[in-house]
C-alpha cells in the first residue's frame, strides 16, 4: 500500500542500540532478545537489516566504545550500518538509498530511544510513503522522570498506541509484537 511504487519489499531498521545509549533503558534484555529474535527471523526471508548508529559531540562520540552497537546484536558484515547525527535516521543519511536499492516501501523499526530516534524514524519513514511497522515490544528508552518525562513504560505504551492507530494517505502504520511480525 505505499506510495512508492514497485516496491513491494520489506526491510528491517534496527535503530541505535549502542553501548550508551542501552545503559539504563526499561527492559534492556528483553528488548534485545527480541531485536536478535527478529533479526535473525528477516535473514531466514532474506529480508535487509540495517543498522543505524547515532553519533554527537556532546554524547556518542564516533568511534568510541559507548558508540559502538551492542556486541550482542548479530551484526553481520555485509549488513549495512547508516551513520546519522540526527533523530530522524532519515536526515542526512544513506537510509532512503538503501531502502530505494531494497526495493522496500514497508520498513519495520525497532530499537532506542523510544521518545526520541525511534519516534523521529518512525515520522520520518510515514512522510517519505513508506509503510511503517513499529515492532510494539522491540524498542525502549531510559527514564527520564526527573525532567517531567512520563515512565519508560508509560513511553513505551503511548508511542505503541498513537504508532498503531497512526494514518497517512496511501501508507499504513501498525504496533505489532516481535511475535506476530510475518517476513514474507
Amino acid at each position: 500500500m505505499t506510495t512508492l511504487p514497485d516496491r513491494h519489499a520489506t526491510a528491517l531498521v534496527i535503530v541505535d542500540v549502542q553501548n550508551d545509549v542501552m545503559v539504563g533503558v526499561h527492559e534492556r534484555e528483553r528488548v534485545i532478545d527480541n531485536i536478535v529474535s527478529l533479526v535473525s527471523r528477516a535473514r531466514e526471508t532474506g529480508t535487509p537489516v540495517i543498522w543505524v548508529q547515532h553519533s554527537a559531540d556532546q554524547e556518542l562520540n564516533f568511534g568510541t566504545d559507548g558508540w559502538k552497537l551492542l556486541e550482542a546484536l548479530p551484526v553481520a558484515s555485509s549488513d549495512p550500518i547508516v551513520h546519522k547525527k540526527h533523530g530522524d535516521a532519515f536526515e542526512d543519511t544513506t537510509l532512503e538509498e538503501l531502502l530505494t536499492a531494497a526495493e522496500a516501501g514497508h520498513v519495520l523499526v525497532a530499537g532506542a530511544q523510544t521518545d526520541f530516534c525511534v519516534r523521529s524514524t518512525l515520522h520520518g519513514a510515514l512522510v517519505r510513503g513508506y509503510d511503517v511497522t513499529l515492532v510494539s515490544d522491540a524498542h525502549t528508552t531510559e527514564d527520564l522522570t526527573k525532567w517531567g518525562a512520563p515512565l519508560p513504560e508509560q513511553v513505551i505504551a503511548h508511542t505503541n498506541l498513537y504508532w498503531d492507530n497512526q494514518t497517512a494517505p496511501g501508507r499504513t502504520a501498525a504496533a505489532v509484537a516481535t511475535a506476530d511480525i510475518a517476513f514474507t
